[in-house]
């Protein structure tokens, strides 16, 4: 038995290795499913159902709104946005004579980018 050659394991410490790994496996397990089951989304009721049906026919409506009318979006610049319809013929417009439509859009892009004025330092 104390033989240098002797390699063989007594029983219990491979079934300790076993119960080790097996248990660890386990654990593992358990967390995944638990990580799981603590990540999905609350299930849906019926008035979460109604009110996300709200919010789509809302934001429906102001996308269309936002597609069919004039709006003014910044007065101190002087920036509007068209409907879509009026956007496509001065796009057309534009496409009959390059040079001039590409003039005019830089002139509008270097008046919508511009830097407003720097406020003087009240410290200086």
């Amino acid at each position: 038995m104390n033989s240098p050659f002797n390699h063989a394991k007594p029983r219990w410490q491979t079934t300790a290795k076993f119960v080790v790994a097996a248990s660890a496996l386990a654990l593992v397990g358990a967390l995944m499913w638990w990580a799981v089951q603590r990540s999905e989304p609350p299930g849906l009721d019926t008035a979460r159902v109604r009110q996300r049906l709200e919010n789509l026919a809302r934001w429906r409506a102001e996308n269309a709104q936002a597609l069919t009318h004039y709006a003014e979006i910044d007065p101190s610049r002087g920036i509007w946005r068209l409907p879509l319809a009026r956007a496509t013929e001065l796009a057309l417009q534009f496409a009959s004579d390059p040079a001039a439509g590409r003039s005019n859009l830089l002139a509008r892009l270097e008046k919508a980018t511009a830097k407003p004025p720097e406020k003087p330092n009240p410290y200086e």
